[in-house]
């Protein structure tokens, strides 16, 4: 996961600590990485709430120990980063770090990757012991250098399933208690109680220490600090006067943060957007912002004016711009799509997609100016949870109501399309066939959403569908996987037969016995090329000779 790395240019510039503030707990870190420190094991856990700046302490850490040879890999996980978030490449992109650092390691590491290329896919246990415990073993630790190097782990929790998480802490714990890999583990994460009940077991605990960065008034001068230098930024920008702000707004804005770093990161980004009227205009809103939310929240309280915050930044997007953009925070969250299909899906250009994403700077950016190229990079997981949480985000929600919504607005398109057979992907019109893959593609991604169940009108519509016919509309290049079970239990119970079943392939000639996943009932019927769990979305063609396609698989 390069993208991961603490030095990547996907994370640039990454979040870190303005100069001068969290100085105890950088030097609490470096301290217990050095041997200095009344912490003694080898696994320092940090766990705070969202928006303290647990990823900041994390990166100027790194930061720190890099230049004095005391940084052995790191991953900044993120579950809004399309690439941040996969744990079966957390041992292999700590391999490969080591490597990096590490000539006779990179060699043993070389070997065992040629003589088993698919090491990379196996269990993590597994990758553990052959990507680091067995080839350090073969490796003079004292003369590499690897001796007491750390490695960072920032927020585990953004790792993709809690029951990964758990397994990660454990092989780790394993490890540090048995010493057969010499690195210090230093990992950031929220509260989560599986993570708060695996660092709590009995096998973890003992080799574990713990820091708690909490929301803390406290820091009320740090903060203060960080403001009035990025004010001077911004003065120095638009030329604007000393006196701007007064003492007395600077103080406003640190007494609503209340401790939160994320909130005033965002205030900042938000008063230097750059379509908007300029700063001071930007400035006054979020003064009326926080006249008019002070009745709404309670004292110090500001997890609930974040919320706010957000409602904020969506609501003054004109409305049918709104819309757009809650389909690409839609797509992209829920259907893990990366921006050019995302434009090709709601048919915008790249200067669309760019000028539409431009509306909420202040919480994301784009990076690139190429479609093909661009990715997209949310600065906090905190706004995803926002908008995809109805009691938070409410009528601004992008799951709920907006998912169905949009679920059978795609839905009769297909419906259209395929009421068209194979004019879509016409010579002349070339690009339809991807648009077309795309949006079906979006639509059975929808459909594998956990707790969104298809509403009866949508699924007596998908029961009517030409299932025969779909994926015959695709580029032969396109292939991507859909999940059956997922589709199937999001189907009410009654219809769910007639949508997808495993059962005998109806195929005439087919001599397979074992049951697989057929699409569709009678004359709409669809045997898809079958996978584990599910099947690929292709066009099928012809299966290999005296194959059928339902015993073709990937």
């Amino acid at each position: 996961m390069p993208d991961a790395f603490h030095n990547s240019s996907a994370r640039y510039p990454p979040p870190k600590c303005h100069l001068g503030t969290r100085k105890d707990y950088i030097a609490l870190v470096t301290d217990w990485a050095l041997g200095v420190s009344d912490h003694k094991e080898p696994i320092l856990w940090m766990r705070g709430p969202f928006g303290v700046g647990k990823s900041a302490v994390a990166q100027s850490c790194a930061e720190a120990l890099a230049p004095i040879n005391k940084l052995a890999a790191t991953l900044f996980f993120s579950r809004s980063g399309t690439d941040r978030d996969d744990p079966r490449r957390i041992f292999t992109s700590i391999a490969y770090q080591v490597a990096a650092i590490c000539p006779s390691f990179r060699e043993i590491v070389d070997r065992c990757m040629i003589d088993d290329p698919a090491l990379a896919t196996k269990s993590l246990s597994t990758q553990f012991e052959d990507l680091l415990v067995h080839p350090l073993a073969r490796v003079n630790i004292t003369e590499s250098d690897l001796d007491g190097r750390v490695v960072i782990i920032d927020g585990l929790d953004e790792c993709r399933g809690t029951a990964a998480q758990c397994e990660v802490i454990e092989v780790i714990a394993t490890s540090a208690r048995k010493r057969t890999t010499p690195f210090l583990w230093f990992i950031t994460s929220r509260p989560e109680d599986a993570i708060i009940r695996m660092m709590n077991s009995v096998t973890v605990s003992p080799v574990c220490s713990r820091i708690e960065l909490p929301v803390s008034r406290a820091i009320d001068h740090e903060i203060l600090t960080y403001l009035t230098d990025e004010f001077k930024k911004i003065r120095e920008s638009y030329s604007l006067p000393e006196s701007w702000p007064s003492e007395e707004v600077l103080a406003l804005l640190v007494e609503r943060g209340a401790g939160l770093w994320i909130y005033v990161a965002t205030v900042i980004r938000f008063i230097r957007d750059e379509n908007s009227y300029g700063p001071k205009d930007q400035l006054c809103i979020v003064l009326e912002f926080m006249k008019g939310v002070s009745t709404k929240t309670g004292v110090d309280s500001p997890l609930a004016e974040m919320d706010f915050f957000y409602i904020l930044i969506m609501q003054r997007i004109p409305l049918r711009l709104r819309t757009t953009v809650r389909k690409i925070l839609l797509l992209y969250s829920l259907c893990n799509l990366v921006p050019v299909d995302i434009a090709n899906i709601l048919g915008l250009s790249a200067e669309q997609f760019c000028h539409a994403c431009a509306s909420i700077q202040s919480v994301m950016e784009l990076q690139d100016t190429r479609l093909a190229f661009m990715k997209i990079h949310f600065y906090h997981a905190s706004f995803l949870d926002f908008m995809m949480d109805p009691g938070r985000s409410e009528e601004l929600c992008i799951c709920g109501d907006f998912l169905i919504g949009y679920r059978r607005e795609l839905l009769a398109w297909l419906h259209e399309a395929c009421s068209r057979s194979t004019d879509i992907i016409s010579p002349e019109a070339e690009s339809c066939a991807d648009h077309y893959s795309c949006v079906m593609l979006c639509f059975w991604r929808l459909c594998e959403v956990p707790a969104h169940q298809l509403d009866p009108q949508t699924a007596m519509s998908v029961v009517d569908f030409p299932f025969n016919k779909m994926f015959g509309l695709i580029p032969d290049s396109f292939l991507s996987f859909i999940n059956a079970d997922l589709v199937r239990y999001n189907f009410p119970a009654n219809l769910r037969d007639k949508i997808i079943r495993k059962d005998k392939c109806p195929i005439p000639g087919c001599a397979n016995t074992k049951k697989v996943w057929i699409w569709g009932h009678g004359e709409n019927e669809l045997v898809p090329s079958q996978r584990k769990g599910g099947f690929m979305a292709m066009n099928n063609g012809d299966p290999p000779a005296g194959k059928c396609i339902c015993q073709v698989q990937y």
